[in-house]
């Protein structure tokens, strides 16, 4: 899952104890690397970064998220399949917010993490509170619920990824069989999120 998703699975502010630390962690795992980096921050942002990487475990061996990157590896995706499944998820996760999230609306949410993120840049790695300038500058969070938003992702990505030029078709691969990707998510979504509960209760001191 991308970055809306990992955001969104943090928690609730009023439900989840130590909500800002595990947004936070969950945010800086992206290029938190080894141990040392790990144990650098408090426990309560360590459960956000162990999260993270739960979430992506879960992602990654899932039999449902294999069926759509396979479909995309056959739409010539190749290795970076993966990656356009995780932008794409977010494209439906965002198109369809409400329906996921009734809570707050997209615009709302993505304001709210922005500003989180924001307060507490200084204890992100570099690269990140780099990013963080152009994610909440060009609203990526909310951009991901428009086809135009999911292009520009993919595009983005490649031009930095070594290697992943490919990357650039990699939105008309996945709005070309739109409806196949969004069964898939619908019947991913659910059982990702019951993981995730479940890992918050082992995670939580």
């Amino acid at each position: 899952m991308n970055f809306l998703a990992h955001l969104l699975l943090s928690g609730a502010p009023a439900a989840t104890p130590d909500y800002e630390d595990l947004v936070i962690g969950n945010f800086a795992a992206e290029a938190v690397r080894g141990r040392a980096q790990v144990q650098a921050y408090p426990a309560s942002v360590q459960r956000g970064i162990h999260l993270h990487r739960f979430i992506d475990s879960f992602t990654d061996s899932h039999p449902v998220v294999r069926r759509t990157t396979a479909r995309l590896r056959q739409a010539g995706l190749g290795k970076w399949a993966g990656v356009v499944a995780d932008v794409g998820y977010d494209h439906l996760l965002a198109r369809y917010f409400p329906q996921f999230h009734s809570a707050e609306p997209l615009p709302e949410f993505s304001q709210r993490l922005y500003a989180l993120l924001h307060a507490r840049r200084q204890e992100l790695p570099d690269r990140l509170q780099h990013m963080l300038q152009y994610m909440r500058r060009d609203d990526w969070l909310t951009g991901y619920a428009k086809p135009q938003g999911l292009e520009r992702a993919l595009l983005g990505l490649s031009r930095r990824a070594p290697s992943g030029a490919v990357l650039a078709t990699g939105a008309a691969a996945f709005l070309r069989e739109l409806p196949a990707y969004e069964a898939d998510f619908r019947e991913f979504w659910p059982e990702l999120r019951a993981g995730v509960a479940q890992e918050l209760v082992r995670l939580m001191p």
